[in-house]
């Protein structure tokens, strides 16, 4: 066989194998690909919301999310988002990215609105301050906890979360014991499985919080976390700048001391030059965080056996 019929044959060898090849990918991996495909289609995240508790005729709700494939099965984890904003500022779709995030991975998540302690978004509220916003928060814990079948949720997988005041929020349901709404259920337990906090508020006793207290100032302890620390505090996991100037760093780290001395888990993270808003210019996740904390917090939620 001379050179060119013996290149022909080889060229012949070569395309007959790409084509067995290919056929046995388009056999094989393109079914998957196209059942990959319609997994993701499906996995459209749901939004609706509720009404968890009218205070003479303001109703407070909350915003739910969740997938068709959480709702398929039982046992769901759920996450439970206070707003950041002071105890005066801010609205539940601060946490809605997030929640979309959470709801893809097969929990169902929950932002919560609840009352404002400023009135015309200057003076501070006649009859409401940080002490009612603790109330809602407790409020809206045991709402969640009581809906858990309707949501297919189990009742011991539920997690608090906030940034700032609403870290302080998600530390209230756990740690606060007084401050609770006539009309709550306290055959329900408010008290959160786990709390991720980013920012938080840990010590209610500075400045702000106590000009909106008004009248009420000498009660600014009964809601301050930082001096309700006790044994058997359910794991926690915070994440902090050194240059957060709201919240300042050594709050926290107090804090972190105080609860590890009583027996508690709280694992803290520290970010070298950031501020309060640790996702500063990253508006994928509304200023609160980054990619690299989220994966923090979904390892503390996988190593607590709340997400898979």
């Amino acid at each position: 066989m001379d050179e060119s019929g013996l290149l022909r044959r080889t060229l012949g060898i070569k395309t007959l194998t790409t084509m067995k090849h290919l056929l046995i990918y388009m056999l094989f991996f393109v079914p998957f690909l196209a059942n990959r495909s319609q997994v993701i289609a499906n996995d459209k995240v749901i939004h609706i919301q509720e009404v968890y508790k009218t205070i003479d005729s303001l109703k407070l709700k909350v915003d739910i999310f969740y997938t068709d494939q959480s709702f398929g099965k039982e046992n769901n984890t759920a996450i439970v988002f206070f707003h950041g904003g002071g105890w005066a500022y801010g609205t539940p779709s601060e946490f809605f990215t997030t929640c979309e995030r959470y709801a893809r991975m097969g929990i169902v998540t929950f932002s919560v609105d609840y009352r404002l302690s400023i009135e015309n978004g200057i003076t501070p509220h006649k009859t409401i301050s940080p002490i009612e916003c603790v109330m809602d928060a407790k409020s809206a814990m045991r709402w969640v906890r009581e809906n858990a079948s309707r949501f297919h949720i189990d009742k011991n997988k539920i997690v608090a979360a906030g940034q700032s005041a609403g870290g302080h929020l998600a530390l209230s349901t756990a740690m606060i014991e007084d401050h609770t709404e006539k009309s709550d259920n306290l055959s329900i337990s408010c008290r959160p499985d786990a709390i991720l906090l980013f920012s938080a508020c840990v010590n209610a006793v500075e400045g702000w919080c106590d000009r909106l207290l008004a009248d009420r100032r000498n009660q600014i302890w009964s809601i301050s976390p930082a001096h309700h620390i006790k044994k058997g505090l359910p794991p926690m996991i915070e994440f902090h700048g050194t240059d957060d100037e709201q919240v300042p760093k050594w709050t926290v780290q107090f804090f972190e001391s105080a609860m590890k001395e009583e027996g508690n888990y709280f694992e803290l993270h520290i970010y070298e030059g950031r501020k309060h808003y640790l996702g500063d210019g990253n508006s994928k996740y509304s200023r609160y965080f980054d990619d690299e904390i989220l994966k923090l917090a979904d390892d503390f939620l996988r190593k607590y056996k709340l997400l898979n």
